[in-house]
């Protein structure tokens, strides 16, 4: 089926008890990764595609790679954007087919940020498509973004709810203790936030940072009104360990295919190993 926005699937999600995982499109590999097991698992899914990976792989290649695999898969499928930095942005993938954006406005003053998402939502929602918004700061590098530990900022549960009925965006990312990457130690979330804001917002809450969260951690937010969780650096962890394992022991390998095949195959259980935990298996 075409492209979908994640209005598709989100509320159903919240509703039900249950996450949709976003999953980075990284390149042919991961994209074939993840609509794969998505096949498999019949799982709605998200595809996500920060403008690194857009820089690196080509818009057009972006939305026509997650095309083709909405389209031959039959699930509901979006495409989003992760991390958009700017209005400019925002519309630019819009333009070219994105059935989902996000709008990281998370390091203005929450006015100005407030003022931007709902300039993103009004043109968003004209076409269709949805629209996440982010409040607080999520710590941890990914992409082009890098915040240390100590610049991180939860976010103020007041202020997120006035962020959603000001904004009325399909999504709220909120800084709840997740970062992004891998952790040292076992990350402290602040499931009271979660809690709070979901209770006395419509929309799901968005968990950055997924990647190496506990799995009772991770049920208990769903249970709490996360519906959307990001996951990418376990993703890259599985792949580049295959990699390694396979270049290590035989290092006259140069035919990518025997590399990024079983590579691709390594990511492909990650992602299935999310979607039952998130709980989104069969929910297609």
């Amino acid at each position: 089926m075409p492209l979908v926005p994640m209005t598709e699937f989100l509320p159903r999600a919240k509703k039900e008890g249950f996450a949709v995982g976003q999953f980075n499109m990284n390149n042919l590999e991961f994209t074939q990764a993840i609509i794969e097991a998505a096949i498999e698992e019949r799982s709605p899914l998200i595809f996500g595609a920060s403008e690194g990976a857009i820089r690196y792989m080509g818009l057009n290649n972006v939305v026509a790679l997650a095309k083709v695999a909405a389209e031959e898969s039959g699930l509901p499928v979006a495409l989003h954007l992760d991390h958009g930095s700017s209005f400019e942005m925002v519309m630019k993938c819009i333009r070219a087919g994105f059935s989902s954006v996000m709008f990281d406005g998370s390091h203005y003053p929450l006015e100005e940020n407030i003022r931007l998402t709902k300039k993103v939502v009004e043109a968003a929602h004209a076409v269709g498509v949805s629209v996440e918004g982010e409040l607080g700061t999520i710590g941890g590098v990914e992409d082009d973004l890098n915040v240390a530990e100590e610049d991180a900022m939860l976010a103020k549960p007041e202020e997120a709810i006035r962020f959603w009925e000001e904004t009325q965006v399909d999504a709220m990312a909120i800084a709840v203790g997740t970062a992004h990457g891998m952790y040292k130690g076992e990350p402290k979330i602040r499931f009271d936030i979660i809690e709070k804001v979901s209770k006395n917002i419509e929309a799901p809450i968005v968990l950055h940072g997924g990647s190496g969260v506990p799995d009772e951690s991770i049920r208990k937010s769903i249970a709490l009104g996360v519906g959307k969780i990001n996951v990418n650096t376990e993703n890259q962890v599985a792949c580049t360990n295959v990699i390694r394992d396979i270049l290590g022991a035989k290092p006259e390998v140069i035919d990518p295919r025997k590399y990024l095949g079983p590579a691709r195959d390594a990511i492909k259980e990650v992602i299935k190993q999310k979607m039952r935990l998130f709980g989104s298996s069969g929910k297609a």
